[in-house]
């Protein structure tokens, strides 16, 4: 699967780190039931979760730019 830019909802926490709890995947909006693992890069933050149609999708919010992309998609 190609990058794509996506919608993403989040969740600031105490800490006021950003955790997705929804996102949009063109006119499908999924809602994320479980992150499965995160970890930061240089430049940006990453999320693999779990959406609730039962795929697993890797998010990666660009922290310079603010925006999130959809890496890639595991079944």
């Amino acid at each position: 699967m190609a990058k794509q830019r996506v919608r993403v909802d989040c969740y600031a926490g105490y800490r006021g780190e950003e955790t997705p709890r929804r996102f949009e995947l063109g006119e499908k909006k999924l809602e994320v039931v479980k992150v499965i693992s995160r970890w930061v890069e240089p430049d940006r933050r990453c999320f693999r979760v779990r959406a609730d149609d039962g795929k697993v999708y890797l998010l990666r919010h660009e922290m310079s730019s603010g925006e999130w992309e959809l890496a890639e998609l595991a079944g």
